[in-house]
This record gives C-alpha cells, structure tokens and sequence, in this order.
C-alpha cells in the first residue's frame, strides 16, 4: 500500500524579518509575533522612536535580536537603503513586511499635489523600493524568502476623502502581484494582507482589544486588533504559506461584505453634502 505525506514546512530563509512602522499597532504587533516565532525584527519608525524602542525590548525579551531605525517615506529614496542597513546589522535577511502608511481626509477636489504625491510616496513608492532592495538580497542569499504587503479593504474598495489612499493601496495590490511573478522561480512569495477597522493609533483607537458590539454595522460587531492581523502577516511569513503567492487575505471581520446592505440602510445623506 502506498502512502502520501504533506510536504514538511521547513525554513531556508534568513530568520530575520524588517517590519516598517513598527513602533505601534499591526507593525508593532507583527514584530512582537515574529519574534516570538524566532525571528530577529528590523524596527522602523517615522516619528515615534520611544514606540520603537519599546517595540526593540519586547523582542529582546522573546530571547531575539532587534535593530531600529528611523525611516522616512516621504523619502522613499532614501529611506529604502535602511533595509540594507538593517539587514546588515542583524545578518540576513528572509522576510520583507511593509507595513508604514499614511493617509488623507480631502475630497480629491481640494488636495493639493504635493499632498497627493506625499501619500503615495509613502504608500506606494516606498514599499515599491524596500521590496526591491529586499527582493536583491533574499535573490543573492538564493534561500527564498518572503514579502508581505499590508494594504486595506480600500485596495479594491473605495473611501470618501482617501483618493490619494485607496490609489496607492490598489497600487500596492498589483504591484504585489507583478512582483509574485518575477520573484516566484526565486523561492520568494509575495502576497497583501487588507485589514478594515483595526484598534489601532492610525485609526485614532488605542492598541488594546476592541469593546465588543460597539460596531453595529459590522458582522462581527467590533473593529479588529492589531494581533489578529499580526497572526494572518506571520502565517504568510512562515514556511506553512509556502503555495501561496500573489494574494490577499482580508482581515476585516466582513465588512466588505456590506457593501450592498450599506447602500440600502444607510440613512445619512452623505452624497449631496457640501
């Protein structure tokens, strides 16, 4: 008799990932998971290195290496030589998570250029150029490696006053898997993550588990934590997501499933305003 067994999950690839806007919510959140799955963490940081810092410890306390860096993506330039840096100091390099964002609250008729380029600079340019430097790496080590691009539900669907937002993250989304393509005879996958509402700083929240019930509107009644989008990132960046490539998983408790429901029960007049 014959017998077939699943292929055994094993890493090749560097144990060290780079999480960008690591210092708070899902990038911070991500690093902590990582490093308790045995992963050294490249930290970055925007503006808040006390966040980072904190972020640092709590690796170092799951027995792990962590390096931090400011990194500014209105840069993108620039800031993409700190993957190398970071890579450098902590010895390889097998997990890319771009993570850093920003976003706008503007009517596409009222932003001016410099805004709008600023956010895809940050959203678009900048994860285009960390995976690029990343991807050489992981390409010259020949061991394979991961990229994990976090989006939002707004890479398909979009948000009123986010143009320049919802541009950058549907960008992010092809871009994602334009690099799938190339990448994959590499052993690298490359794949999205889109979280809806998670409790997070970004989102004006605090990183702490959401109140139950407090979204009516959703089907799972509550925005997500910034831990559960952490889980879906690590599960993308271990050897377990090893046939999957070029996809998104939704981390949005079915909210893009209201579409439709919305339309039909919503009782604010939100389109003619203004």
């Amino acid at each position: 008799m014959s017998s077939t067994s699943a292929p055994v999950a094993r890493f090749d690839y560097d144990r060290v990932a780079i999480v960008t806007g690591a210092d708070s919510g899902i990038g911070k959140a991500t690093a902590v998971a990582l490093a308790a799955q045995g992963f050294g963490v490249g930290i970055t940081y925007h503006c808040d290195e006390d966040g980072a810092r904190d972020t640092a410890a709590q690796v170092s306390a799951a027995g792990r290496r962590a390096a931090v860096r400011r990194h500014d993506l209105t840069d993108p330039v620039t800031a993409a030589g700190v993957i190398d840096e970071l890579a450098e100091e902590l010895g390889g390099l097998g997990v890319l998570v771009n993570n850093a964002g920003t976003g706008t609250a503007e009517p596409l008729l009222e932003i001016d250029y410099d805004r709008w380029r600023s956010v895809l600079a940050v959203d678009l340019d900048g994860p285009f150029l960390c995976s690029q430097r990343a991807a050489r790496r992981m390409i010259e080590r020949g061991a394979g490696g991961r990229i994990v691009n976090v989006t939002s539900v707004h890479e398909e669907y979009p948000r009123l006053g986010a143009g320049p937002y919802c541009a950058a993250k549907g960008g992010l989304r092809l871009l994602s898997r334009t690099f799938a393509l190339e990448l994959a005879r590499h052993g690298i996958t490359v794949n999205t993550v889109a979280p809806g509402e998670i409790a997070t700083p970004m989102t004006g929240q605090e990183d702490r588990p959401p109140k139950p019930d407090s979204r009516p509107g959703y089907p799972l009644g509550r925005p997500g934590d910034a831990r559960e989008v952490a889980a879906v990132i690590v599960f993308l960046a271990g050897p377990a997501s090893s046939y999957i490539t070029g996809a998104t998983l939704l981390v949005d408790g079915g909210l893009v499933m209201m579409g439709p429901q919305a339309a039909g029960d919503i009782e604010q007049d939100i389109w003619s305003a203004g």
